[in-house]
Parts: C-alpha cells; sequence; structure tokens
C-alpha cells in the first residue's frame, strides 16, 4: 500500500462528506476507523503507524555468475570457447605469470573461468537454461571435440545434455 497517512485522513473527509450527503452522520474519529478497516488495519492506531513507517526499498540484485575453477587455460578455451560458443569477454591477470580469469558469455549465460587458488570448487554443476537443446546439440556435435561427445538425456527437470570440462565441473543445459 502506498498511501501516506496524509492520504488516508484526506480519504477519511472524504468518507464523511459522502455519508453526509446521504444523511448519515459520521464523526472524524470514527470515519478514520472506518478508512482504516478498509485498508487492512484492525483500528485507526494501527494504520497510521503502518502509513506513517519507512518503507524498506529491496535491494535490486542481477543474475548470478558461476565462478568455475579451471587449471589450464588452453582446455579452457578449447572446450568453453571452441567447442561450445562462448565468447571471450573480457580477461585478468595481475601480471604475466599470474593465474587468469575471464568472463565468457554465450547469450544471456554468462560464466567466470578462474585459475586462482580459492575460487570455485572443481567438481561444480551449473545448470544452464536453451531454448532448442537439440539445435544446441547439434551445433557442438558438428564442431566436436577429441574428448567430449555429450547426448541428450531426459531428467525431471527437462531434457539434459552434460558436457563435462577437463577440471571436473559439469555444464547441464536444459530445455524445460
Amino acid at each position: 500500500m502506498d498511501l501516506t497517512t496524509q492520504q488516508a485522513k484526506a480519504a477519511a473527509r472524504a468518507l464523511r462528506t459522502a455519508l453526509a450527503e446521504e444523511g448519515v452522520e459520521v464523526g472524524h474519529a470514527r470515519a478514520l476507523e472506518l478508512v482504516a478497516r478498509q485498508l487492512g488495519a484492525r483500528d485507526w492506531n494501527t494504520a497510521s503507524a503502518w502509513l506513517g513507517a519507512p518503507r524498506a526499498v529491496e535491494p535490486s540484485t542481477g543474475p548470478v555468475v558461476p565462478v568455475l575453477r579451471i587449471q589450464d587455460e588452453a582446455l579452457a578455451r578449447e572446450l568453453y570457447v571452441e567447442y561450445l560458443g562462448f565468447v571471450v569477454e573480457w580477461e585478468h591477470r595481475f601480471d604475466p605469470e599470474a593465474p587468469l580469469y575471464l568472463q565468457v558469455r554465450r547469450g544471456a549465460s554468462v560464466l567466470h573461468l578462474s585459475e586462482h587458488h580459492g575460487d570455485g570448487v572443481p567438481g561444480t554443476v551449473v545448470r544452464i537454461p536453451v531454448s532448442d537443446l537439440r539445435a544446441l546439440h547439434d551445433e557442438v556435435a558438428a564442431r566436436g571435440h577429441r574428448r567430449v561427445r555429450p547426448g541428450i538425456e531426459s531428467s525431471p527437470g527437462g531434457a539434459t545434455m552434460e558436457v563435462p570440462d577437463p577440471f571436473g565441473n559439469a555444464l547441464r543445459f536444459y530445455q524445460a
């Protein structure tokens, strides 16, 4: 409810005026109680405290971005970019010998791949929704990969194609 206390009081005055035009006299306190009941409060004191309370603004959040641990840049690029069709959006190293951290995207799906110790845990599973799983399967099968040949499985959440990466993580592309 986005009413202020002043707006509720104005509604009580308007109610008194409308009832008076119908020949029904109601005091201001009674009109406030009636407005409070219309707002779902048990009485005016409860309604005015509720209406005057500052509203908590829920912070907005964005999409979740999983961080997957990788141990070999060449193997990661081979699977994620060359085979699965993700595009590298950016990459970062503190210096040329430092571990790699990069962001890849395919459509609306964004993943962070990190060589940093402590980022991600090998064995992580990421579920990625797709609109046409068969088309994705055909696309990656046409590219081929020396270590990966996923199929499409039926599962309770819909058809699923699981692609293991060389680091123990699994990408589960699914179509609900």
